[in-house]
């Protein structure tokens, strides 16, 4: 059909009025109020709540309400560090493990500190920062006593000599293998054979089980698992970490050679997987990452307030004292 033109009657004044009127309210009123029903009743009865008066009321409710919100979760968040920190006292005074304040699902845990551990992580965090340095008397020295504790019946080999590399260094200068390692990783290494004489040789001279035909090199091992064991556990500057790094900063309060202990451990227990998985040279990788991570979870377990009460310790244990 052909639109037609729509004629308007002039209007008078009076109804231009009312209509801009009725315009304005329409806008002011709610959007549901604006029903089939309600244009079309003349008589339309307006609600006696008027609408400004009810968005008043509205956004003094909410507002009310956000106040209340805000305090709940602020006392919330206040209870759960009281009770944190409550937990890390008792720690500390009875000697248990950090396994009560645990974060689930990998979360972060609040740190509290005494101020002897405070000292002793930085002193740790000092230590790996070290790098090594061939021309340094100290570092040199240290390099040779590390193979007089390996070879005691054998001379020492000048610090550039292809009998490094029976040691499992992979160059004929053993400096060029410590790389960010640093320092740090040929005292624990030095460590390892002082305190534990008998598990470092055997691991040395891969003593135990059935080896694979392309093996790890035990020089260049230690100086990995000392670094990436430093990656892990050592806390950095905040006041969160992940629950290994708080339990073992708690370590230290009573043992300030928890680190090279828990290097000595690692050490073995990687060799005991090696020799479970038939791992060969490739694999070393792999195996240092579960290894860490049966560390972490032993350090994280119920009871555990020293290095010695690690379950997988014994074997450290019994490797030290078997001959005896």
């Amino acid at each position: 059909m052909a639109s037609k033109a729509v004629r308007r009657r002039p209007a008078d004044k009076g109804s231009d009025k009312l209509m801009e009127t009725t315009m304005l309210d329409s806008v002011t009123e709610p959007l549901l109020g604006n029903t089939a029903q309600g244009s079309k009743s003349e008589g339309y009865n307006k609600p006696t709540i008027r609408p400004d008066l009810w968005d008043g009321k509205t956004h003094e409710c909410l507002h009310w309400a956000h106040i209340v919100s805000d305090f709940i979760t602020q006392s919330a968040k206040r209870i759960v560090n009281a009770i944190s920190q409550f937990g890390l006292l008792l720690a500390r005074l009875f000697g248990c493990s950090c396994a009560p304040q645990s974060s689930q699902h990998g979360q972060t845990m609040l740190v509290n500190l005494s101020p002897l551990q405070e000292e002793r992580l930085k002193f740790l965090r000092q230590r790996s920062n070290v790098p090594f340095d061939c021309y340094t008397v100290q570092h040199q020295d240290a390099l040779k006593e590390l193979w007089k504790l390996a070879y005691p019946d054998r001379q020492l080999p000048p610090l550039k000599s292809d009998l490094w590399k029976e040691m499992g260094w992979q160059n004929s200068d053993p400096s060029t293998d410590f790389r960010a390692g640093g320092f740090m990783s040929l005292e624990n290494l030095i460590y390892f054979a002082r305190n534990y004489p008998d598990s470092f040789h055997r691991l040395l001279h891969k003593a135990d089980g059935e080896r694979a035909e392309w093996e790890y090199p035990f020089a260049v091992a230690g100086v990995n698992i000392s670094y990436t064991l430093a990656q892990t556990l050592v806390l950095q500057s905040g006041n969160r970490s992940s629950k290994a790094r708080v339990c073992f900063a708690q370590l230290l309060e009573d043992d300030e050679m928890a680190f090279d202990n828990l290097f000595c451990l690692a050490f073995q227990m990687l060799d005991a997987q090696w020799l479970a998985r038939r791992a060969s040279y490739m694999e070393f990788n792999e195996v240092l990452k579960s290894t860490l991570v049966q560390l972490e979870q032993e350090l994280t377990s119920e009871g555990i307030s020293s290095v010695q009460n690690m379950p997988s310790f014994r074997m450290l244990k019994r490797s030290a004292f078997e001959n005896t």
